[in-house]
Order: structure tokens, then C-alpha cells, then sequence
């Protein structure tokens, strides 16, 4: 390969333009974030994972293809986290919106017992629990109190040594 590969139709403007246009984009995610706040960028919920991704490959597209063009770029940019914060606005002030635009956590095991009937309606195997156990430094299937597969996709594993219950408030949103 040759250094014109990499070179190829590349001038002097084209770079000024990128770095140009990758600092505008960056200082209007600095502003649309401290406006709408971090939680934008959470993943506490499936629509905010959403908006994660779509951001991060807007910005991408924008700065590194043109296409969409960096000032539509921003603004479908800040539209989505517009939208996301209708959302999580809609979710906060009504629960019927929050259980019809979300998903709820599913218990995958309590106090070192698996729940057959939700691994297999998560579709989860016993071998990726087992992974996600090992990951927590569980030692014993005992240690584990509740293992919940998260709205966002994550396993949370909480456990201890103590012949501790997991507290109720911890397990009210989630499916048993």
C-alpha cells in the first residue's frame, strides 16, 4: 500500500474543514448536554441507550462523511436529545407512560435459586449468568440474593457472605 492511498483527493482545506466542523460538534454536545443534562447519555433506559448510539453515529457521520451536513448534524443532535428528555419528562410525571415506553427489570435468580421461567423469557442461558456471577466475584450460588436482568440489558448481581434478604425497595420494578 501506498502512502496515496491515505493521501488521495486530501487538501489542505478538506483537513481545516474536519477539524473545523469536529470542534463545532463537539462544543454544541458540551452545551445540548449541560442544557438537557447527563442522564442524556445514560443508559438507565432503552430510549436513552437509543439515543446514545443514534448521537454518537450522528457526530461520526457528521464530521467524517459531511453527510448529514454539520449544521443538520447538530441540530438532529440536539432534536434527539430533545426527545429524549420529552421522554424521560413523560416517564417521570405518569407511570401507565413509563410502563407503556419501557421495559421492566426481570429477576433471574433469587437467594442462589435460577428462575427457570424467566431466563427463558429473557432468553437468557445459564452459561452467560454464570459469567455474569463470575464477574461480581461470585464465589457461591448462596452468595447471590437477586440477579436482575436491567431494562438496559445489563445484569446486576447483588450479593453477600451475611444471610441477608435483598431489601423490597431494590425489587419493586422488577418481574419475579
Amino acid at each position: 500500500m501506498s502512502w496515496e492511498y491515505f493521501t488521495k483527493d486530501l487538501s489542505w482545506e478538506s483537513l481545516a474543514s474536519v477539524l473545523l466542523g469536529t470542534l463545532l460538534l463537539y462544543g454544541a454536545l458540551i452545551l445540548y448536554t449541560r442544557f438537557f443534562g447527563l442522564k442524556s447519555f445514560s443508559k438507565m433506559t432503552g430510549f436513552e441507550f437509543i439515543t446514545t448510539i443514534a448521537i454518537g453515529n450522528l457526530f461520526a457521520m457528521s464530521i467524517g462523511t459531511g453527510n448529514p451536513k454539520l449544521l443538520v448534524g447538530g441540530l438532529l443532535i440536539g432534536l434527539l436529545y430533545f426527545l429524549n428528555y420529552l421522554i424521560s419528562l413523560l416517564q417521570f410525571k405518569s407511570n401507565a407512560a413509563q410502563n407503556a415506553l419501557d421495559n421492566s427489570p426481570i429477576l433471574l435468580m433469587r437467594n442462589g435459586a435460577f428462575l427457570e421461567d424467566n431466563l427463558k423469557r429473557s432468553k437468557v442461558t445459564k452459561d452467560e449468568l454464570r459469567g455474569k456471577l463470575r464477574e461480581a466475584n461470585v464465589l457461591s450460588l448462596q452468595q447471590a440474593k437477586a440477579v436482575i436482568l436491567e431494562t438496559t440489558g445489563d445484569v446486576s448481581v447483588l450479593h453477600t457472605d451475611k444471610d441477608l434478604d435483598v431489601e423490597s425497595f431494590l425489587l419493586e420494578d422488577v418481574i419475579s
